[in-house]
């Protein structure tokens, strides 16, 4: 009879036990809530650098092309007593401004010496090298330089006094010989001698004149530079016929137009002046016939030569009447050889490889298409 109400009273206390129990357990931790994370702010995009104008804009905007050049070998570059300068490798200058501007004025031309001529087409003092300056494998790497096509193909030789009894190279044991400092020739000098066993003293000067001087004042028994510089100095010689160039050449000398690396259009630009030049000769176009030609020829290569059909001066980035613009105002090659080194001057060079190529020469232009 008292099952029931132990029965309830064992109920309880089990319940008690178990809401005791609960109570003594710690509520689970909630994760802390994290904080939202902040977006990384928008980076504005960086303002490019404006672009670096090209040799070409450079030029016009100044409205003169400044051409590095010689100003002491007759013939080739020279400052004349009038303050003009005049000769092959300024012609060339002339033929670029003519390219560009459509006249033969717009230059400026800076002389250097052999030993500042590198530093200040790097430096950008100069766009262009036009200045009896030989092609060679460091050059065209270590000093930054790109050649154009060689528009004179050279050697170096050696000018003695007719009396000395000199002859041949082998004659020069034990001579002092005259040379430009900074030069190949300086270099090739040093190697021919070398490789023949012959021993000199190599005397060592700044610039042309004063080689030159130092060999006519007796300072030397020689004086060696490329041919044709010895053949432009010595028309300065007071008395030349006492001179002679012995007849071995010492190297293969190419000269031509230099501009720095980097600018490819500008590059081009006097790549393609020097080739008018040659294909104007190849063609027959001279700057007395020009004309004649632009209103007549119906031969496409003159044609486009002369900017009649085809866009080849835009491509350029000239008008298309460049090229017929060098030859009108300065002429072919062959004009310019002439009239600086040819048979009515005191020079009276032999073409020899400086010839087109149809006449058995160097000089070869690709086509202009």
């Amino acid at each position: 009879m008292f099952r029931k109400p132990l029965v309830i009273l064992l109920v309880l206390l089990a319940a008690v036990l178990v809401v005791a129990a609960c109570a003594g357990q710690q509520p689970a931790e909630q994760p802390a809530e994290q904080p939202a994370q902040e977006q990384p702010a928008q980076q504005e995009e960086p303002t490019p650098a404006p672009a670096a104008k090209t040799t070409l804009e450079v030029v016009k905007e100044r409205g003169k092309l400044i051409c590095g050049v010689n100003q002491a070998v007759p013939g080739f570059g020279f400052l004349q007593p009038d303050g003009s300068f005049a000769g092959f490798d300024i012609d060339f200058c002339k033929a670029l401004s003519a390219a560009i501007f459509g006249n033969t004025d717009s230059v400026e031309y800076r002389p250097l010496t052999a030993k500042q001529r590198f530093t200040a087409l790097q430096a950008g003092e100069i766009d262009v090298l036009i200045r009896n300056t030989t092609w060679t494998l460091t050059r065209d790497t270590e000093l930054g330089a790109n050649f154009a096509p060689t528009t004179f193909y050279d050697g170096q030789g050696i000018t003695v006094r007719k009396d000395s009894g000199i002859t041949t190279l082998d004659d020069l044991e034990g001579a002092s010989i005259c040379v430009s400092a900074g030069t190949t020739t300086e270099l090739n000098l040093a190697d021919q001698m070398a490789a023949r066993g012959i021993e000199y003293t190599p005397v060592v000067f700044e610039t042309a004149d004063e080689t030159t001087g130092a060999y006519l004042d007796g300072r030397c028994d020689a004086y060696t530079t490329d041919k044709s510089g010895l053949v432009a100095r010595m028309s300065l010689f007071p008395n030349p016929e006492e001179h002679m160039i012995l007849e071995e050449t010492l190297s293969k000398e190419p000269l031509g137009p230099v501009v720095r690396h980097g600018d490819d259009q500008w590059f081009d630009i006097v790549t393609w002046m020097v080739f008018a030049t040659f294909t104007g000769e190849e063609y027959g176009v001279n700057s007395q016939n020009v004309d004649d030609m632009k209103a007549n020829a119906t031969d496409p290569n003159i044609r486009k030569l002369l900017g009649v059909e085809g866009d080849m001066g835009a491509k350029l980035g000239l008008s298309n009447d460049w090229a017929y613009n060098i030859i009108k105002q300065v002429g072919n090659y062959a004009e310019i050889y002439d009239r600086n080194l040819g048979p009515n001057t005191v020079f009276n060079l032999a073409r020899g490889l400086n010839s087109s190529w149809i006449d058995g020469g160097l000089l070869y232009a690709p086509p202009i298409r």
